[in-house]
């Protein structure tokens, strides 16, 4: 069962490593880029490796098993 938690930016855009480290999913942005990197995160559906791809109201964050819905 997958947990669904909303994320509401102050500022946008916001890289994606440290949306993984802020929301608590990796201990560290090295430890984010690092799952990035190992395309163990899909952003809207599909795997990214782009450590700092922009992240925007709207997209969907997943990892394992916590989705992070953007808002703003």
């Amino acid at each position: 069962m997958s947990q669904t938690i909303n994320v509401e930016l102050t500022t946008s855009p916001v890289e994606l490593y440290k949306i993984l480290k802020f929301e608590g999913l990796a201990s560290s942005g090295a430890e984010a880029k690092m799952l990035v990197a190992q395309g163990l995160v899909t952003v809207n559906g599909e795997t990214e490796t782009r450590k700092r791809r922009k992240i925007v109201a709207g997209d969907e964050i997943a990892f394992e098993d916590v989705v992070l819905l953007i808002s703003n």
